[in-house]
């Protein structure tokens, strides 16, 4: 059946999915919805209890988020992976070779969290008056820095950033950004943000006079300004595309890593209003921000 072109006959996907949490369960019905428009068998599975026998069908599997790629990784199953709602950080340092299999499987992602350079181009539109963006990394993401000071620079912003260790509290390194930086911006990284540092951490931004761009809608109305972020439909979207694409030859070809194409901000108006803020509304920055598709 592999010989034969994908357009000629039904492909089975099989999606697997860390847990039954809604993130997880919007990309599968989105996803699940658009290959069988297409003809194709999409079947559903957890990576809790996960085996090797139950994925010999599939020509191509979905791993949604990181426990799903993690348990596909330890399965002798050869099928082609895209994993998807995985942070870019995880999928470059340890994601894609345990996937890969030393090159016998072939894997590809579509990432969690969104460029850099939209990210910059964000804060440059949201907020004009802004010289120095600060950002508090964990050791795992000290790397990012770099890039992260390139992107920056395109868009005439300075970068002043804070490494905290795993045992470290927050508030000293939060301080010491938020004291020279005219904007926060949080990245991705539960060592920093999580449910038991963000109440601090917004308060602490908020004290300062310093808007928080964040990564996701909660984040918006927890108490960042402006947030940048995928929703799990607009990642089922792409990865549903993807996979349409990748099911069209002979051969399942999968596209290089990559962030997400579709993206929405948010705006959290209460907050805006109390700092001093006028931004664009939200419709004007997703239209200014797509003018310049990844």
């Amino acid at each position: 059946m592999i010989g034969v072109s994908g357009q000629a006959v039904a492909a089975q996907v099989a999606i697997v999915m860390s847990d039954d949490s809604m993130p997880y369960q919007e990309v599968y019905k989105v996803v699940r919805a658009q290959l069988a428009a297409a003809g194709h068998e999409v079947s559903q599975a957890y990576a809790e209890g996960l085996a090797a026998n139950s994925l010999n069908e599939a020509r191509l599997i979905v791993a949604v988020g990181v426990r799903a790629a993690d348990g596909l990784s330890t399965l002798s199953n050869r099928s082609p992976v895209l994993a998807v709602l995985v942070p870019r950080a995880w999928y470059n340092k340890v994601g894609r070779a345990r996937l890969s299999d030393g090159g016998r499987r072939s894997v590809s992602a579509i990432y969690l969290d969104q460029p850099l350079d939209r990210q910059a181009r964000l804060i440059r539109l949201a907020f004009p008056e802004a010289h120095r963006v600060g950002v508090l990394l964990s050791a795992e993401q000290t790397g990012l820095a770099d890039e992260l000071e390139e992107a920056l620079r395109l868009q005439r912003l300075g970068l002043i950033h804070a490494t905290v260790a795993e045992d470290e509290r927050l508030i000293a390194p939060l301080e010491q950004v938020l004291s020279e930086a005219d904007v926060l911006l949080a990245i991705p990284d539960p060592l920093v943000f999580n449910r038991n540092t963000a109440q601090s951490l917004f308060l602490t931004s908020y004290r300062y006079r310093d808007p928080v761009v964040g990564y996701s809608r909660s984040m918006t109305r927890a108490g960042a300004l402006v947030s940048l972020y995928s929703t799990p439909s607009q990642i089922g979207r792409q990865a549903a595309e993807w996979t349409g694409n990748a099911l069209n030859g002979a051969t399942v070809r999968l596209p290089a890593p990559a962030h997400p194409v579709y993206f929405e901000v948010s705006i959290n108006d209460q907050v805006a209003r109390s700092l001093g803020f006028s931004l664009p509304s939200e419709d004007e920055l997703e239209k200014r921000l797509g003018e310049v598709r990844q």
